[in-house]
Order: structure tokens, then C-alpha cells, then sequence
């Protein structure tokens, strides 16, 4: 009995989340352009396509080193626009290949600053390796 309560509170949380959108014809969105071409013999292709509410996006994919089995590998670079819900626009560029997906866009977070003095303490190790603290144990049989 009170596995069919726990199962019963499982599916009526679940069902108090889902709002369905209403579905009206001013919801639909059409697509003013979108283009195809591909996939090509050659493993390359290309699509795009643009929206009536400013939603965009494209990209392009070829097999780099094609006909050389050990060194095939995909590539794909594209990009996509929209507006956010706070009416931001959002532009991402991207590259995808064996170094994996590779984003670049204003709205993405980056990283601080490195530190001055930081900065200049690798500057130095940089310029006096010999001096490399890493090695002292190895010399010593620590």
C-alpha cells in the first residue's frame, strides 16, 4: 500500500510541473529561408535556416584528411542568433572537430584575470628552469 502512494505522490509531482504551452495560431512561427545541401559523397554538407522571430542558424561540415582512414576526422563550424527571454541578443559561433566543441560568444562567461603577480612568478619560471623547484626531490631521492 504504501509503495502505490510513493508511486502516486512520484507521477502527480511530475504533472503538477508540465504546463503545456497553448498551441494557437499566433504561436506559429514560420521559416522565411532554409537551405540544404548534402550530405556529399565527400562526407561534406551545409544547412541553414532563418525564422520570422529572428531565430537564425547555419553550419558546415566537411571529413578532413578524407581517404586516409587513420587520419579522417569530422569538422563542423556554424553559428546561431536569437533574442533571450530579456530580450538580449544572443550571436554563438562554433567549431567542432577532434579538439571538441569550441564556442565563442559575447553573452559566455570567461575566466578572471590572471593575477599580476602570478603572471610574473610563471614569467620567471618561464625564463630560469634550471632554478625548477619540481626536479629538487628527484636529485635528492625524495
Amino acid at each position: 500500500m504504501n509503495i502505490v502512494i510513493v508511486i502516486f505522490a512520484i507521477v502527480a509531482s511530475a504533472f503538477a510541473q508540465y504546463r503545456p504551452i497553448p498551441v494557437s495560431p499566433q504561436h506559429f512561427i514560420r521559416i522565411l529561408r532554409q537551405e540544404q545541401v548534402g550530405p556529399n559523397p565527400d562526407g561534406s554538407y551545409q544547412w541553414s535556416y532563418e525564422t520570422e522571430n529572428g531565430i537564425a542558424a547555419d553550419e558546415q561540415g566537411h571529413v578532413k584528411n578524407f581517404g586516409n582512414p587513420q587520419a579522417e576526422a569530422m569538422e563542423a563550424a556554424g553559428s546561431f542568433r536569437y533574442t533571450a527571454p530579456d530580450n538580449t541578443p544572443i550571436q554563438l559561433t562554433y567549431i567542432a572537430n577532434e579538439n571538441g566543441f569550441q564556442p565563442s560568444g559575447a553573452h559566455l562567461p570567461t575566466p578572471p584575470p590572471i593575477p599580476l603577480a602570478i603572471l610574473r612568478s610563471l614569467e620567471y619560471n618561464a625564463a630560469h628552469p634550471e632554478q625548477d623547484d619540481s626536479l629538487q626531490g628527484a636529485r635528492y631521492g625524495k
